[in-house]
């Protein structure tokens, strides 16, 4: 059921294209495993073994200390309509921030980025699918505009306020790179 392959093909592109929700996993070599859903419109495929994800600012910033650590990344996809399908993307991933010059070349493929945080970078060594024959149907209502105004209202100033006390250390105390690399 399950298939490899070393790149995106245009039909697991476009199946990318639909998705809501995404999944992203990281861990760094010791502390907890970070499993975080992503929406809102976030990765764009940038080439068939190369995809970015825009990072809004949150409650915690794990992603980032753990590419530090341990650059090793996971992204999955599932199918909640019509055709079963999980996709996952395995590789190395690198974080790039606003202070960073590939950063106003990256953000040019997003419309909306109100607290935007970082980048994340993920070169492609392997592309995964199974079947997806457990996952149930969910009907996509809308996205949640909750982040985008809560960082509007914030601003600039107000949002870096929060990275500041919020953002700097992961949940094991290790450096995110939020300010500094």
């Amino acid at each position: 059921m399950a298939e490899k392959f070393e790149q995106l093909s245009e039909g697991l592109i476009n199946f990318i294209g639909k998705q809501h929700l995404f999944f992203v996993g990281t861990a760094a070599k010791e502390g907890y495993v970070n499993v975080s859903p992503k929406g809102m419109d976030s990765l764009r495929v940038l080439s068939p073994t190369q995809v970015v994800w825009l990072n809004l600012t949150g409650s915690g910033n794990e992603t980032a200390a753990h590419l530090l650590d341990t650059n090793r990344m996971t992204i999955m996809f599932c199918s909640f309509d019509k055709k079963p399908l999980i996709l996952r993307l395995y590789g190395q991933a690198r974080a790039v921030h606003p202070r960073d010059a590939e950063w106003p070349a990256l953000l040019a493929n997003f419309d909306n980025s109100a607290g935007a945080r970082q980048f994340f970078v993920m070169d492609i060594e392997l592309v995964l699918t199974s079947c997806g024959y457990a996952v149930p149907f969910y009907e996509f209502t809308g996205e949640r505009q909750t982040l985008s105004d809560w960082a509007e209202k914030k601003g600039q100033a107000g949002i870096e306020e929060y990275w500041q006390q919020n953002n700097v250390e992961s949940l094991n105390g290790f450096a995110t790179g939020i300010f500094e690399d």
